[in-house]
């Protein structure tokens, strides 16, 4: 396996890092700014590099790359295999209903006895997480682990885009497909935000739509408990995300971000499905305390391998986690950066929802305000 890692502005146009340009490579996976992904040029320019590589991306709010955020530009990787094969394929998503077909028809088209693992990348302003993660998992089952993210914009939530093989649109859900025994994945996932306050009841809700906590209207409870901290509107809404849970099985408990309110209703939205019958509990957040949960994302995907083995770290993590860490968000990639087995290739995104395992290792759910991390190496033999 070799990576190289890209970069594009528009002052200087695509620059390469590492092994010298190779036009075999097999994949090549991309992050930027939406205006700079608009233009089917840098597509067309990526095309014409690697003529026969798989090309999959998205806009972000901000790309990961390495230690650092960009907010212009795009950032990218180039990946050859050689003992791994990969395949890309789509689905339209034009309303959130049609997401739970969108994932099935995702992960049949993937599935296949070697599949070992998918990369997925989902419109974040039209595409439903829970119910996309759920169609990928009725399809392909609890074996190859699946990850990635909810793609974000720029800063005014009115356009996602992403490419999968083609140049970036709207409304497309992407995934990769990793095929094989030499290709390893090893996860790391964790949080930083605190639980405060008693249990309540999720007594009526809808999807990702939540009206009533104990009987009550939902934003209420916020009122109640959040009203100085929520002069600021709507974002600072989503940094006091809900913990919801199974009743009888706590060890299920994500994490979900608010991102809308009707204030007439006391109705909540979330980045992710809230089930009616579960028990929710409110959330805040301390910067020291996220930074250290990303250092802990870090080592739970840090993986011992021989000297010089290439290594490429996808990195997604809550937009949230960025409003709260503000000017210190480069804190965090830089510890997670330092548990995760060197070197390693860093690329990823600030996203509106992590799809990453849960406590069941093999089975993914959506997630918010989380850091993930999954490192992906190959192997010679076992």
């Amino acid at each position: 396996m070799w990576i190289q890692e890209l970069r594009w502005n528009a002052a200087a146009g695509w620059q390469a890092d590492g092994v010298a340009n190779r036009a075999d490579a097999d994949l090549v996976l991309y992050f930027g700014n939406r205006d700079a992904l608009r233009c089917q040029t840098r597509f067309a320019e990526l095309r014409s590099a690697y003529p026969a590589a798989k090309i999959v991306g998205s806009s972000a709010m901000q790309s990961i790359v390495g230690d650092a955020i960009r907010e212009d530009g795009i950032v990218a990787v180039a990946l050859g295999f050689a003992g791994t094969t990969v395949a890309v394929t789509h689905a339209r998503v034009g309303e959130s209903w049609e997401s739970f077909s969108a994932g099935e028809s995702i992960g049949k088209a993937l599935a296949a006895a070697d599949l070992a693992g998918v990369f997925v990348i989902a419109d974040g302003l039209r595409a439903n997480g829970s119910d996309l993660t759920a169609g990928l998992q009725a399809a392909l089952g609890p074996g190859p682990i699946v990850i990635g993210g909810m793609a974000s914009d720029s800063h005014d939530d009115a356009e996602v885009l992403i490419g999968a093989d083609f140049a970036a649109r709207s409304g497309v859900v992407a995934a990769i497909g990793f095929y094989g025994d030499a290709i390893r994945f090893t996860h790391g996932r964790a949080s930083g935000w605190d639980a405060f306050g008693p249990r309540r009841s999720i007594t009526r809700s809808a999807g990702n739509v939540v009206y009533e906590l104990d009987g009550k209207p939902a934003f209420e409870l916020y009122e109640r408990y959040l009203a100085e901290e929520l002069s600021g509107g709507n974002p600072a809404l989503s940094v006091f995300p809900l913990l919801v849970s199974p009743r009888d099985n706590p060890d299920r408990a994500v994490v979900r971000a608010n991102i809308g309110v009707d204030k007439v209703t006391g109705a909540m939205t979330f980045a992710g499905n809230v089930p009616e019958g579960w028990s929710a509990r409110l959330m805040r957040g301390n910067i020291d305390r996220l930074i250290l949960a990303s250092a802990e994302a870090g080592r739970q995907a840090r993986v011992e391998y021989k000297p010089g083995t290439p290594s490429l770290a996808l990195i997604v993590g809550c937009v949230g986690r960025a409003l709260l860490l503000g000017e210190r968000t480069e804190e965090e990639l830089e510890a997670a950066g330092a548990k995760l087995a060197a070197p390693s290739t860093r690329i990823g995104f600030y996203s509106h929802g992590e799809i990453a395992p849960t406590s069941n290792a093999r089975l993914s759910d959506v997630h918010n305000q989380t850091m993930t991390i999954t490192s992906l190496h190959e192997v010679e033999d076992d």
